[in-house]
């Protein structure tokens, strides 16, 4: 099997992509646990969820792992997340700390003692000053409910388009948190998703925070399609993916997702800087 390595340090040892995998594999066996001590279904999603389904784990070259779940779940994930002694983690998001950055992924679940940076040049971390702030993490991500993808669902995704520009804006060049606009854009997010759970949409997604993606081909799902999750072989345990995994990656990687890349898309994307 390939080694790849992201880090090679000055007394010549090295940190690869599989080092990380044991990290994150780690984690997300605390994940597990504790949303099944609780009742709070969760699954896979992006190239974790491939993973599962062709690699039985992770994919060899992937240096990240993405879960979601659905707004109720994650609300009493979060109030779960705050009765825990989390010796070794620590969660940012933007209910426990306004730094946080709403056009990433809801939280970040950080393991403590390491050190990540990402490549992201306009969507940095801002939550710094306290233990643990950039661990290796795991990106949680909100599903809700939506309309089908139409012009019922259209105008609800273009205001938080519209929303992240200043947003973008204010960080990046004015360097000032932009409280009001964030709080707008979460409210607006939430109470679409609200409207469309008391509709009894029988559609879920990605919720309005996750603008990139073309607002006219969303990544949204009948919820028989995502519920009820199923347990699948990942490395040397079970976890979560979408009751119709096909369906599913059909939609977020596409109908040959089975296929292998070429050799030269084969690397690592997302780890600029790391220590474990």
């Amino acid at each position: 099997m390939q080694t790849y390595i992201l880090k090679e340090k000055e007394d010549g040892t090295v940190i690869t992509v599989a080092d990380v995998h044991h990290v994150l594999l780690e984690m997300l066996k605390d994940i597990d646990q504790i949303c099944k001590d609780h009742a709070i279904p969760y699954f896979l999603v992006g190239g974790s969820a491939l993973g599962a389904i062709r690699h039985q784990g992770f994919i060899p070259w992937d240096d990240d792992v993405d879960i979601a779940m659905l707004r109720s779940d994650y609300e009493r994930f979060l109030k779960v997340l705050e009765t825990l002694p989390l010796e070794k983690y620590i969660y940012q998001c933007i209910d426990n700390d306004r730094r946080y950055n709403v056009l990433i992924p809801a939280m970040k679940f950080r393991k403590k003692n390491t050190y990540l940076k990402e490549v992201n040049s306009l969507l940095e971390n801002r939550c710094t000053g306290y233990d643990g702030c950039d661990g290796v993490f795991i990106d949680v991500f909100v599903f809700d409910y939506c309309n089908k993808p139409s012009l019922w669902d259209l105008p609800n995704r273009l205001v938080n388009y519209a929303l992240s520009g200043p947003m973008i804006l204010m960080d990046n060049v004015f360097h000032a948190n932009p409280v009001t606009l964030k709080k707008l854009f979460m409210h607006h997010t939430r109470s679409y998703g609200k409207r469309c759970e008391k509709k009894n949409s029988r559609w879920i997604g990605y919720d309005l925070t996750w603008i990139w993606k073309n607002p006219l081909r969303p990544y949204v799902y009948e919820y028989d399609v995502i519920y009820p999750v199923r347990y699948v072989p990942f490395e040397d345990t079970y976890l979560p993916v979408p009751n119709d995994a096909h369906t599913f990656l059909c939609t977020e990687i596409g109908e040959d997702y089975m296929t292998f890349p070429p050799i030269d898309k084969q690397k690592p994307k997302h780890i600029i800087d790391i220590e474990l």
